[in-house]
């Protein structure tokens, strides 16, 4: 298959299935991964992306699809595990997988063997090339390895970018300004309609989904967090322009207890009372409200107005806890948006305290 001819059947049905089952999974087992493919082939997808000899055979004969093909193996010498070595390769080139999806990454790999080897390996006997890459410099390389497909399958499984709660959009978004002819395929973490669109209008040719389409076990996990109440207390923060407030909620939402300080001065004297707090309460997740621009991911102030002053910089990490931060507007609209009366719906909120600020949760 060319890549053109790829590209042809993507532009129709942009849809890959990923038809895996979880490590452990009672649906590992040929026939029935057959019977999730053929479903997915029933209703939009054309092409399938498949790990595993035996799977791959019955299905790819059953199914005829074309198939982007990988296996995945531990080897004790190198952290790399999707379709490491050649020989992971030649046994998915014996089974007529018109693509070859490898890690794309520059680590080492097992027996010092090198990407650019082995996507020759493939280009020999005119498969495709698909790198699963994890940042942009994965993908550069990759490209110059002369890989055909770009991947961002692993963006949040290395060390090279913090994993995002959803898919990683903003990989997604570089990759598609890299030079080149290549087939873009956004992958990792698409679960909702919505995000799919999303990755069409940056630029994919493709998405793969997986377990959102073909796997109750990780389905069923994500389902039963998202129902699942609290077990335990509850540590509650919030930093405003007159006062420091720490406050104790029950697993039903009663308020247990109250304490508030006039706002310390120094990010460090905050950061010690709201330890204290934690400390003395014993709770071990907490929730933060505080001015400014958070960073959700790496829990840092960004920016911030000087009404709270030395806010920018703090960073919110305490041992033993889980904590999540959110700027007051936000955190104020989310409190809104999980009331009875208004789960659901889309929120907005006003709140006029020290400061003025404001938010919106769309449901």
């Amino acid at each position: 298959m060319t890549l053109a001819e790829l590209k042809s059947i993507l532009r129709e049905a942009p849809l890959v299935a990923s038809v895996q089952a979880s490590p452990g999974s009672p649906l590992e087992d040929p026939q029935v991964l057959l019977r999730s493919a053929q479903a997915s082939l029933a209703n939009g997808s054309k092409v399938l992306r498949l790990q595993g000899v035996e799977n791959i055979r019955v299905i790819k004969r059953a199914t005829n699809a074309p198939v982007i093909g990988l296996i995945k193996i531990d080897y004790p010498d190198s952290p790399i595990y999707i379709t490491p070595t050649s020989v992971e390769i030649q046994a998915l080139l014996d089974l007529g997988c018109e693509v070859i999806a490898l890690d794309g990454t520059d680590r080492p790999r097992p027996n010092g063997e090198k990407l650019v080897d082995l996507v020759a390996m493939i280009h020999a006997v005119g498969a495709l090339a698909m790198a699963d890459c994890d940042c942009l410099d994965s993908a550069k390389y990759a490209l110059s390895c002369g890989c055909d497909l770009i991947g961002t399958t692993l963006a949040g499984y290395t060390e090279a970018r913090p994993a995002t709660s959803g898919p990683d959009l903003d990989f997604l978004r570089d990759c598609s300004r890299l030079p080149g002819e290549f087939l873009l395929i956004a992958e990792g973490r698409y679960s909702a309609p919505w995000q799919a669109r999303t990755a069409i209008n940056i630029g994919a040719d493709a998405i793969v989904i997986g377990g959102s389409l073909n796997d109750p076990v990780k389905q069923t996990a994500a389902f039963s967090k998202a129902v699942s109440r609290p077990r335990e207390n509850v540590g509650a923060v919030d930093i405003g322009g007159t006062w420091l407030r720490f406050a104790v909620f029950s697993p039903e939402l009663e308020l247990l207890s109250l304490e508030k300080v006039a706002l310390p001065q120094g990010q460090q004297e905050r950061l010690d009372w709201i330890s204290a707090q934690i400390f003395a309460s014993s709770v071990r997740q907490v929730g933060i409200s505080t001015g400014g621009v958070v960073d959700p991911i790496s829990q840092v102030v960004t920016e911030a107005k000087a009404i709270i002053p030395n806010l920018v910089g703090t960073h919110f990490a305490f041992e033993g806890v889980r904590n999540v931060a959110l700027n007051d507007g936000l955190a104020t609209a989310w409190g809104h948006a999980m009331h009875p009366d208004f789960a659901g719906k889309r929120v907005a909120t006003l709140a006029l305290g020290t400061g003025v600020g404001c938010g919106c949760v769309d449901r």
